[in-house]
C-alpha cells in the first residue's frame, strides 16, 4: 500500500505544479499589462472620431441638408456612442503581485485533501489488499488453506460491505466443506449485489447439497426466482439435472444438462455434465453420445477488428448452429469469449441441446455466431454478430469455415 499512495502523491505533483506556475509570472504579466495602459491610446482616437463625425454633422447642417432637429439628434447619438466607448475602457486598477497567493496553498491542501477522500470512499484499497493477501499466500511455502481464510476473514470484519472479500470466501468455505459459513457469505453477498440469477443458483445448489441432495422448498423457491431471472442459467439446470438423475428420470436429466452445457463457461463442469449424458443414455439403452465423433463442423470465428472495442474480452461468444429451414431447435452450441478469439471449434452431436434436434439428422446448417455484450442468452441491442448460410455438415477435419462477426443487432 505504501508504493500506492507513493503512486499517488507523484501523480499529484503535477496538478500542484500547474496551481503554482502562474505566480511565477505574477510579475511578468502585471508589468505587461501596466506598459500596456499606460501606452494606450484608444481613448483619443475615439474623441478624434467623435469630432469628425461632428464636424461633418455640422457642415451638413450648414448646407441645409439636414435641419436643426434631425442634427441635435444624431450629435446626442454621437456623444452617447462616445460616453459607451470610453465607459468600456474604464480599468480598476491593478492588484499588487502578492495578492491573493494565501489562496494558493489552501487551495492546494483542498485538493489533496479532497483527491484522498475521493479515493477513500470511490477507491479499490480494499480490493488491493485482498489481491495482496491472497499472492502473499500462494507464494507462501509455510501458508496454507486456513491461513489465507483467517486472513480473508479479518478482512471481512474491517469491509463488511466488499462484496469482493465475500466473492472470495464463499469459495473457500464450500470447498473447506464450512456449508453454513459457506451459506452466510453467499447470503451477505445476495444483500450487496442483489438477487442476481448466479448468486441465487449457487445458494440454491449449495443448500441442494447440505440438504442431502434434497429439493426443498427453500431451494425451490430460490430455483424458480434464478430460473424466472434467467431461463437458461446453467448451474440451476446442472443442479436440476442431478434431481432427475436420482429419480430415474434420465430423459430429463439429459435435456437439462444439455441446457446446462450450452450456458456453461468452465469446460471441466461441462464435460462433467457429457459424462453424466452418456451414462443416462446407457441406463436409457441408447448408444451414448461421443464429443467429437459422428459429422460435425469444424469453424473457424473471428472478430472484425472494426468492431474490437465494442466488446470487452470476458464477453460470451455463442456459436450456434441451426437447421436452414428454422424449424427445430438449435443443433449445437458451443459457448467460448471474445478472449479467445480467433478461434477454431467443432461442432457435433455432443454440442447438442435436445435429442430430437442434431447436427448428424442434417445435411446442411446455418451458422450464427453471436458476441452477447449483456451476457445474455437472448440477442439484445448492441449485440454482435456474423453468419454463414448453408454450410455442409461432415467429417470435422476438413477445413474449417470462416465466420466473420462483423454486424451490429439493433
Amino acid at each position: 500500500m505504501t508504493l500506492l499512495w507513493l503512486a499517488f502523491a507523484i501523480l499529484l505533483l503535477p496538478a500542484l505544479w500547474l496551481l503554482v506556475a502562474p505566480l511565477r509570472r505574477a510579475a511578468v504579466v502585471r508589468r505587461a499589462q501596466a506598459d500596456f495602459e499606460a501606452n494606450d491610446r484608444t481613448a483619443e482616437q475615439n474623441v478624434a472620431v467623435y469630432r469628425r463625425r461632428l464636424a461633418s454633422l455640422e457642415a451638413a447642417r450648414d448646407r441645409g441638408e439636414i435641419d436643426a432637429t434631425r442634427f441635435e439628434e444624431d450629435r446626442l447619438e454621437l456623444e452617447r456612442s462616445l460616453l459607451d466607448d470610453t465607459a468600456a475602457q474604464a480599468r480598476s486598477p491593478l492588484k499588487p503581485t502578492a495578492s491573493g497567493k494565501l489562496a494558493v496553498p489552501v487551495v492546494m491542501v483542498a485538493l489533496v485533501v479532497a483527491s484522498v477522500f475521493w479515493y477513500r470512499l470511490e477507491g479499490a484499497e480494499g480490493d488491493l489488499e485482498i489481491h495482496r493477501i491472497q499472492q502473499s499466500v500462494m507464494n507462501d511455502p509455510e501458508a496454507s488453506l486456513p491461513v489465507l481464510i483467517q486472513r480473508l476473514e479479518e478482512q471481512a470484519a474491517r469491509q463488511p460491505d466488499n462484496p469482493n472479500v465475500w466473492r472470495s470466501l464463499f469459495p473457500l468455505y464450500r470447498d473447506s466443506g464450512r456449508a453454513a459459513e459457506a451459506d452466510a457469505a453467499l447470503t451477505r453477498l445476495l444483500e450487496l449485489e442483489g438477487r442476481e440469477p448466479w448468486l441465487l443458483a449457487e445458494l440454491a445448489q449449495l443448500r441442494y447439497f447440505a440438504a442431502g441432495r434434497e429439493l426443498t422448498e427453500d431451494v425451490q423457491a430460490l430455483v424458480d426466482e434464478a430460473l424466472a431471472a434467467d431461463p437458461g442459467q446453467p448451474t440451476v439446470l446442472g443442479m436440476l439435472g442431478i434431481e432427475a438423475f436420482e429419480q430415474g428420470d434420465y430423459e430429463v436429466a439429459i435435456d437439462r444438462w444439455r441446457r446446462a452445457i450450452a450456458g456453461m463457461n468452465d469446460p471441466d463442469s461441462a464435460d462433467a455434465l457429457r459424462e453424466g449424458i452418456r451414462v443416462a443414455q446407457q441406463r436409457l439403452g441408447i448408444t451414448p453420445e461421443s464429443a467429437g465423433e459422428g459429422p460435425g463442423i469444424r469453424v473457424r470465428v473471428s472478430l472484425d477488428p472494426a468492431l474490437a472495442e465494442r466488446a470487452g474480452e470476458d464477453a460470451t461468444v455463442f456459436v450456434v448452429a441451426r437447421d436452414t429451414a428454422g424449424e427445430l431447435p438449435p443443433l449445437a452450441v458451443v459457448r467460448t469469449t471474445v478472449g479467445e478469439l480467433p478461434t477454431t471449434l467443432v461442432l457435433d452431436d455432443g454440442d447438442a441441446m435436445a435429442p430430437m434436434a442434431r447436427l448428424s439428422q442434417v445435411d446442411q446448417a446455418r451458422l450464427v455466431v453471436r458476441v452477447s455484450v449483456s451476457g445474455q442468452a437472448e440477442p439484445q441491442p448492441g449485440d454482435l454478430w456474423g453468419r454463414r448460410e448453408a454450410v455442409p455438415v461432415g467429417e470435422p477435419e476438413e477445413e474449417p469455415v470462416e465466420v466473420v462477426i462483423d454486424r451490429v443487432v439493433e
